[in-house]
């Protein structure tokens, strides 16, 4: 039997992947690549060959532990990147959108706004309210433990004062919006692009991010000041209580101490971190939605990365805060 040196295949009609994965396999895939077809089917060929050469590509690293490390590092790091990027330019769209409706009332959506308001803002309040009153307890009856082996239990007020108008309302009430509404914001959008909702709004002519985004990032920058506040509040009431039943500070002599050591500062360093916040938590919910790829795996996978993403940028956001505060002596 003489071997086929050339392959004329521009006579073939129809070929498809199959056809091509058949062909390679029984003249193999250098006669392949060298065959005369058609415009298309030569594309397609070569789409094929390629698909096959990257799947029996040998892995390298083997069986290094050492070297699968760094390539896992490499790999999140890279991802972690890519990320990042991605925020960065969800934020320059939800900006642009913004800016561009801001001064055109007639575009506002006050039903949609007013919606995500009650479901991010006024929903969350009693979880709110109650876990911040619980933590303010546990930080009264720590500080007074340690505060009185020193004679200095009267400070457990400052302690408490301090710790919330500055640190823990904004950080518990942020967290709680991120892992409770981030992760809503993602199921909500994945679910629509799922369903080729977000499809059928852009075929209507309408613009997604300023229809579904927008509402979303407003009520939040509405919602978690006011939970801020309420959990600034919720707080100090729970070290009120400890401090009353536990060192027998009476509510009276407890607010005149807050109001002589505690500085207005330190309320609006906490309450001025709490856009910020609200911004983040709602753009990466809100980023996570339209990545989703369409099945039910995508939106729990999604869903997931939601939360995880807006709880780590909120920790690392307070951190640089802290540490320009810190700076900037306030």
């Amino acid at each position: 039997m003489t071997a086929v040196s050339t392959l004329d295949g521009r006579d073939i009609s129809r070929l498809d992947s199959a056809g091509v994965f058949l062909l390679q396999q029984y003249f193999g895939t250098e006669l392949i690549e060298n065959a005369q077809l058609a415009g298309q089917q030569q594309k397609l060929a070569t789409l094929v060959l390629q698909a096959c050469k990257d799947e029996q590509a040998p892995q390298h690293g083997g069986d290094n532990p050492l070297r699968q490390w760094l390539e896992q590092i490499g790999r999140v790091t890279c991802s972690v990147l890519q990320q990042q990027k991605q925020l960065l330019a969800f934020l320059g769209l939800a900006l642009d959108n913004l800016s561009r409706t801001l001064f055109r009332p007639s575009r506002w959506r006050y039903t949609a706004t007013a919606a995500q308001v009650e479901q991010i803002g006024i929903n969350a309040i009693p979880i709110v309210a109650l876990l911040t009153f619980l933590v303010g307890a546990v930080i009264a009856f720590l500080g007074a433990r340690v505060l009185d082996e020193f004679g200095a239990a009267v400070y457990t007020v400052n302690l408490v004062g301090f710790a919330f108008l500055r640190e823990f309302a904004v950080l518990l009430a942020a967290i709680l919006l991120a892992g409770r509404t981030a992760s809503a914001f993602t199921a909500q959008l994945g679910s629509m692009k799922a369903n080729v909702e977000i499809d059928a709004l852009r075929a209507q002519g309408l613009n997604p991010v300023e229809v579904l985004v927008l509402p979303r990032l407003l009520a939040m920058l509405i919602s978690l000041p006011v939970l801020t506040l309420i959990a600034m509040l919720c707080g100090v009431l729970g070290g009120m209580l400890v401090c009353w039943l536990a060192l027998d500070i009476s509510p009276a002599l407890f607010m005149h101490i807050f109001s002589r050591d505690i500085e207005p500062v330190h309320f609006w360093v906490g309450l001025g971190k709490a856009p910020v916040f609200a911004f983040v938590i709602a753009l990466i919910g809100c980023l996570e939605g339209f990545k989703v790829a369409g099945s039910a795996q995508s939106v729990g996978e999604h869903t997931t990365s939601s939360v995880v993403q807006s709880i780590f940028m909120v920790i690392l956001l307070d951190a640089l805060f802290a540490l320009f505060f810190l700076e900037m002596g306030w």
